[in-house]
């Protein structure tokens, strides 16, 4: 076998893999209803568009810095200081796809061996990931009798002398959770005390429906070991633009432009012009803010009434994660509704240890779909 053993041992993504046979099942004539999908169904907005092709007519379409324009550096730095109330400068911002900036972080920072604590249930990428960099995942249980919020004190158990990062996600995916200032507080002290590096992801931060997206760079001390990754794709609808950022302490800035140099250069050109138009454009984001809420409260309605069911309202995101009390494995309760029912979902195993018996629905779709995936859940779970 000619494949290194760190491919090997890498899991396909449960999410694309789901969409990949639920396009095999349209071409054969299937009328799919696809809840498993984890992007916004509305498309980016005319003017960054516009300004993606303005950049390109004038002869933007060359390399740029590794670590990207400055123009564009200048307003993320400017977005967090005064958004986010995170002391930052231009200097502590890459811009890079947000997935290959988690990508790179690992990269850099893990040795073989060396533990990284991974929230659970948490997004698929995160464990392929640390296991590519030849690290070992180690689960951190989000606990779903408090909202899906961390418990420090369970946390402080799994660490020992090879843990090196802590990686959270907030709001999250697939739950729909959010960590508040008590929650950050208590992971700071975590970091700190054993001298971690901390990992905050923070690509839904614009889709919250209750409370506020708080952000661990508040804490200045904190700051200092902490890389915050962050992005476009879900708040202003462009993930095929590929585009986000890292900002990351000074001391760290230059061995993570090195990774970026020699994995993809830059990040896109016009995709950094249309990304500084969508650090301008707010209205839009609140349209779509509020029609994922109304979408939200009418997937919750339906879920909390079905048999077998039990749910946490998501306060953010556009993921519902429910627990169902069938003896029957989440990734063939997944298989079966697309089988017998034709819609897919995301099932919960996916997602870590602690996501076995639920799926996820995205409903990033219309509401039309969403009340026949809906029925068609419904009537599965009724037959079982």
């Amino acid at each position: 076998m000619l494949i290194s053993k760190r491919v090997q041992g890498m899991y396909p993504s449960q999410t694309l893999s789901l969409v990949e046979l639920a396009a095999k099942f349209k071409e054969k004539g299937y009328n799919i209803i696809s809840l498993a999908v984890g992007e916004p169904d509305f498309t980016t907005p005319p003017n960054i568009i516009e300004a993606a092709c303005k950049a390109m007519k004038e002869g933007k379409t060359h390399y740029t810095p590794p670590s990207g324009i400055k123009e564009l550096r200048e307003a993320i730095a400017e977005k967090y200081r005064t958004e986010n109330n995170v002391n930052v400068d231009f200097s502590n911002v890459i811009v890079t796809p947000a997935k290959l900036a988690i990508f790179n972080i690992l990269s850099a920072f893990v040795d073989p061996g060396d533990e990284v604590l991974v929230p659970d249930p948490g997004w698929v990428s995160y464990r392929e990931m640390v296991h590519f960099a030849r690290g070992k995942p180690v689960s951190i249980k989000l606990d779903e009798d408090r909202d899906w919020r961390l418990n420090v004190d369970e946390i402080v158990n799994k660490i020992d002398y090879k843990t090196k990062v802590m990686i959270i996600n907030s709001p999250t995916n697939p739950t729909g959770g959010t960590l508040n200032h008590e929650d950050i507080k208590a992971i700071r002290d975590l970091v700190l005390d054993f001298d971690l590096i901390l990992i905050s992801d923070e690509i839904y931060e614009k889709i919250i429906f209750e409370g506020e997206h708080v952000s661990p760079g508040v804490y200045e001390d904190l700051l200092m070991n902490t890389i915050i990754v962050n992005g476009f794709s879900k708040g202003w609808a462009m993930t095929g633009w590929r585009i986000g950022y890292m900002i990351a302490p000074s001391r760290y800035i230059p061995d993570l432009e090195k990774v970026q140099q020699h994995t993809i250069s830059c990040a896109p050109s016009m995709a950094q012009y249309a990304a500084l138009e969508a650090l301008k454009t707010r209205s839009y984001v609140e349209e779509m803010v509020s029609e994922f809420k109304r979408r939200r409260d009418y997937v919750y309605e339906r879920l909390s009434k079905m048999p077998g069911i039990k749910i946490k309202k998501p306060k953010a995101t556009f993921y519902a994660f429910p627990r169902y009390e069938y003896d029957i494995p989440s990734k063939k309760l997944a298989e079966d509704m697309m089988v017998k029912e034709k819609v897919a979902i995301t099932p919960g195993f996916a997602f870590g240890n602690y996501g076995e018996y639920h799926f996820r629905i995205s409903f990033a779709t219309s509401m039309e779909n969403l009340k026949l995936g809906l029925d068609k859940i419904e009537n599965y779970l009724e037959k079982l």
